[in-house]
């Protein structure tokens, strides 16, 4: 699915589905069954984590870490079938349990062990996660575990992976066209099946090895290697993927798992259906920016209803076309930016203030928000190799041109804000060289599981509420959080203090608030002066 960030089947499939262990830890499935390999490896390499464990120390001057944190690395097979084969490493950031009461320093508190988060992507690196220990929502969570972040295979300095130059990684203007000609189709096709072939030289055959169930089974060689016997874990968006085949391949090693803006992880929705869903939604969402732009017409001068604010968003992207904003920034560009405020609303302020400095003759705002930095070029690009790697290797997807041509142009009526360049994103999937896995069937029965916590906004585009619901479905014993009339992308720690409370007793006390929950909307984000306009640009979870 695509970030807010970056964003003929070829081969077979590799994998069948892997049964779930039941609670002594053995297999369910014969030794000779598909997936059996990679089971046997998973243990291996387990072992050997356990064995060595992480000597963590101070961070390289690369990771921009603050002294607060420690890191340090994992191995992992690249091939859990071959668990003697070549070994990649990934980076891990850690900062201790505090130990202490942030409502009175003096109690003590006890240690609870470890808690490992993803951001998701595929292709965004937790590596500053433990920084989330100083806000108030995780500071009793950081006086009892561990904060641990960390890169996930492909990803930063985790055995990177990357396509293209980053040099030349999105630093020209782009179009966005919402309803694109045959002759702009075909050369956007023959730019995705270039750049699958780009992947493949560069990677080599190790380009099949980066995969969500390898995703998962690297997740357990990392909890042996922090000396945890169960894992507790925080995954958000896609995070929350690979965690539900954690849960599934490994329920007995599961202590307590929080899946926060889950994707639904119906076999069938992976990954095509799913980016389908996600374009609908963003529909949706861009609606609600609008009309709250609309409302804040006063101070913004967008339009007072919400097709005068798609008048303007459609003006300044005619304009850009003809002319980039500061040479760098296209109608690519702009639909990309507020693609952005369809994730997180508290970046409607910035994004209204910057359309509406542009079109009354201020570039400035616009261009600070919406070009891609030279600086950020290498890591935009290691995150889109990634994103495209483990869902291209994930699952079948279409290798006719004509089922993405009649899916999308039927969708693009109704859903034109994001339905093409969420097409242009994934298209190299459908002549990637690599084989594809098949999508494990996620699911536990009851008493496989300890109780498990989802978290959800009815109004997320990036992973749509009916995944939150799906994973519920799936998951016995599983607790849903919504949060009502919201849309925001990744709850915990968050502005919605009922949501966070909800995180915070079951992280500490293992406690669900029954089968399901709801919480108030948090506030719409106030509207500010044009002069103290300003991007803030938070940690934010990818999907």
């Amino acid at each position: 699915m695509r970030t807010a960030v970056v964003h003929a089947a070829a081969g077979s499939l590799l994998l069948t589905a892997l049964a779930a262990a039941p609670a002594g830890g053995a297999p369910r499935t014969p030794a000779a069954a598909p997936g059996a390999a990679e089971l046997r490896g998973t243990a291996v390499a387990a072992a050997r984590a356990a064995d060595r464990r992480i000597d963590f120390g101070p961070c390289p001057a690369a990771q921009d870490l603050p002294e607060t944190v420690q890191c340090g690395t994992v191995r992992v097979p690249l091939d859990y079938a071959r668990p003697d084969g070549r070994q990649i490493e990934l980076t891990v950031s850690r900062v201790r349990a505090t130990g202490k009461d942030p409502d009175n320093g003096k109690r003590q508190v006890p240690r609870q062990g470890s808690l490992v988060h993803n951001p998701g992507g595929p292709g965004a690196s937790g590596m500053y996660f433990p920084l989330m220990g100083v806000l108030p929502a995780f500071k009793r969570v950081a006086a009892a575990y561990d904060l641990v972040g960390y890169a996930p295979r492909g990803v930063g300095r985790s055995a990177p992976l990357s396509c293209t130059d980053p040099g030349t990684f999105a630093q020209d203007p782009t179009e966005a066209p919402a309803h694109p000609s045959k002759t702009y189709k075909a050369e956007r096709l023959a730019r995705a099946e270039a750049y699958a072939r780009s992947c493949a030289e560069r990677a080599g055959d190790a380009l099949k090895h980066y995969h969500s169930l390898n995703n998962a089974r690297d997740l357990d060689v990392l909890r042996a290697a922090l000396g945890e016997n169960r894992l507790t874990f925080l995954g958000s968006s896609y995070g929350t993927y690979f965690g539900a085949l954690y849960a599934t391949l490994f329920p007995s090693h599961v202590r307590r798992m929080v899946f926060d803006s889950a994707v639904n992880p119906d076999p069938e929705r992976i990954w095509y259906r799913n980016n389908l869903d996600q374009s609908a939604a963003f529909e949706d969402r861009w609606a609600d920016f609008r009309a709250w732009a609309a409302r804040h017409d006063d101070v913004y001068g967008l339009g007072a209803t919400a097709r005068e604010v798609q008048a303007s968003y459609e003006r300044a992207s005619a304009r850009l076309a003809k002319e980039p904003a500061g040479g760098k920034v296209g109608p690519g560009q702009l639909q990309a930016a507020f693609l952005k405020a369809g994730y997180y609303d508290d970046h409607w302020p910035h994004r209204a203030h910057a359309l509406s400095a542009y079109l009354e003759g201020d570039p400035g705002p616009l261009v600070e928000q919406a070009r891609t930095h030279p600086e950020a070029a290498a890591e935009a690009e290691n995150a889109r190799a990634v994103y495209l790697a483990v869902e291209c290797n994930d699952a079948p997807w279409p290798t006719d041109w004509a089922v993405w041509d009649r899916d999308n142009t039927r969708l693009a009526r109704r859903a034109p804000f994001e339905t093409w360049a969420n097409v242009w994103t994934n298209l190299p999937c459908a002549s990637w060289p690599a084989p594809r896995q098949r999508p494990l069937d996620v699911r536990a029965g009851r008493g496989e599981l300890p109780p498990t916590l989802i978290l959800a906004a009815e109004r997320d585009a990036a992973t749509p509420y009916d995944g939150a619901l799906e994973l519920h479905r799936r998951l016995a014993g599983s607790a849903l959080v919504t949060e009502r009339d919201a849309g925001s992308h990744g709850l915990a720690g968050g502005p919605n203090a009922c949501v966070n409370g909800h995180l915070e007793a079951y992280l500490l006390t293992g406690r669900v608030p029954g089968r399901r929950a709801s919480c108030a909307p948090h506030p719409e984000p106030e509207p500010r002066p044009r002069l103290a306009q300003r991007p803030a640009e938070a940690l934010r979870p990818a999907v």
